[in-house]
């Protein structure tokens, strides 16, 4: 019996040296080693994890949507760097509802400014809350910008965009997210204390201002006012422009004696108005003759492929002219499409008058004397030869008046700013800009959630179709060819 537990404390013993053994050998320090380490390296990303998790979601969060949803443009950072006053943005949105890319966008205002405060209003908690600022039914993720006592109200359906003009036509619908534009112009409104206002000239069958172009206006946060000179002794004092949109009759002598008078005392005049089916208005054209421009009797058609579009040469691809207002455009490769459209001929003008051609046709373009009535779009003997200006503008250093005219009445329809992919909405407000003096005002592009058009003329559609019909697949048969000799030599 002692025996056997003097050999089992040997054993004990044993083990007990050969533990402490093991314990000692390079591999189990280097054991210990590593699970120190590992500790050490968690507890450091644990803290800098609570770190990063403080810091803005500008520096921590990356935009790589495509259509980059979450980045905004120079035109916000400027907007936000330059406020003075608090700016509230509430979010209406209810708990679990809250729309991701509206969330991330807002985090970015939020820490663009220590003047932008964005705060979250759940309407199964505060259900009168959004009845204070309109009378609309509020949309889950509805925005309501704020300063002082002046807001404005961002509906869901405003942040995002469906184009239904093509449906019939395609079958298509195409999205873009505006939550940028909408917020930043918003913003921009509710700390402005004056805001431009431009008259809308009535009594002449003018044609309601397009959405592109009343959503552009309300964007640029200009106001809109409507006038008629019949009813009115002078131009009002307040008026930063009067705008003319596609009159179908003529403006009476009295009328264009008291826009004339408007412009000598330094008025600006946007007008858009393009060939007519009957009456000439001789009255309102009498105006852009005071500055040595005529227009042509007709339709411009143009010679040039590579300057129409769709195939129908009066759906015009003018050349771009050298002006603050063409400059961006141009440096952007953008195409203005200008559809039936007067030729305007800039003659002698006075040393205090610089006249602009903004948009130009080429010199293969003629003015189809049949107008409406054209059957071809051939010239014919007496249409005029071109080129013609379809868009100008006219500044008097003297008496710092200052127009824009463009030749076309169609021009800012919704469909053909869609065909431009906003280019036409973009040339017209960098027109209106100029006109008004707010060379800064905001313009801000909607993000496709789809698709853009690619606005092409007829002859580099038709060099596409060749390469991808006849070129392409005959360098693959040729390539084909060469390699099946080449393998029969070998073998």
């Amino acid at each position: 019996m002692n025996k056997l537990k003097n050999t089992e404390k040997r054993n004990l013993k044993r083990n007990r040296k050969q533990s402490m053994d093991a314990l000692n050998t390079r591999t189990a320090k280097v054991g210990g080693y590593s699970f120190i380490v590992t500790v050490v390296v968690l507890a450091i990303l644990v803290l800098v994890n609570v770190a990063v998790s403080s810091l803005p979601s500008t520096w921590t969060q990356f935009d790589i949507s495509s259509a980059q949803l979450y980045s905004v443009t120079s035109s916000t950072k400027s907007v936000a760097q330059n406020l003075t006053e608090e700016v509230t943005i509430y979010w209406i949105t209810q708990e679990g509802e809250e729309d991701t890319v509206i969330e991330k966008l807002l985090n970015v205002y939020d820490a663009l400014s220590d003047n932008i405060t964005v705060e979250k209003k759940n309407p199964d908690i505060y259900p009168t809350f959004a009845s204070q600022y309109t009378d609309e039914t509020v949309e889950n993720n509805s925005l309501i910008v704020e300063s002082g006592d002046t807001y404005r109200y961002i509906a869901y359906s405003d942040i995002y965009e469906s184009d239904y003009s093509d449906y019939y036509t395609t079958g298509s619908v195409s999205s873009s997210f505006d939550g940028e534009s909408e917020i930043t112009t918003a913003i921009d409104y509710v700390v402005s204390e004056d805001l431009p206002v431009i008259y809308l000239l009535t009594g002449h069958g003018e044609a309601d201002l397009s959405d592109s172009l009343s959503e552009s206006i309300e964007k640029a946060n200009i106001e809109t006012e409507e006038l008629s000179l019949l009813t009115v002794d002078e131009i009002p004092e307040d008026a930063d422009a009067i705008l003319i949109y596609a009159p179908t009759s003529d403006i009476s002598e009295e009328e264009a004696d008291m826009l004339t008078e408007y412009m000598e005392e330094g008025g600006h005049l946007f007008v858009m108005s393009g060939p007519q089916e009957e009456d000439e208005l001789i009255n309102l054209h009498s105006i852009l003759e005071n500055y040595g421009i005529t227009t042509e009797e007709g339709i411009v058609v143009e010679g040039n492929r590579d300057n129409y579009a769709f195939g129908y040469p009066y759906v015009l691809l003018p050349e771009l002219g050298d002006s603050d207002i063409t400059s961006e455009l141009s440096e952007n490769n953008s195409y203005i499409i200008v559809p039936v459209a007067q030729g305007l001929t800039i003659g002698d003008t006075d040393d205090n008058v610089t006249v602009t051609s903004l948009l130009t046709t080429t010199s293969e373009s003629f003015s189809k004397i049949a107008g409406y009535s054209l059957d071809t779009y051939d010239k014919e003997d007496g249409d005029i030869d071109g080129a013609f200006s379809v868009a100008v503008s006219v500044e008097d250093s003297d008496s710092g008046a200052m127009m824009i005219w463009i030749s076309s009445d169609d021009m800012m329809e919704d469909t053909y700013v869609s065909y431009s992919s906003g280019a036409n909405s973009d040339f017209v407000m960098n027109a209106v800009s100029w006109l008004i003096g707010e060379t800064d005002s905001i313009s801000i592009r909607s993000k496709s959630l789809s698709y853009s058009y690619l606005t092409i003329s007829t002859s580099q559609a038709n060099i596409i179709k060749v390469c991808l019909i006849a070129v392409i697949p005959l360098c693959y048969l040729f390539f084909g060819i060469e390699d099946m000799v080449r393998r029969r030599k070998k073998s």
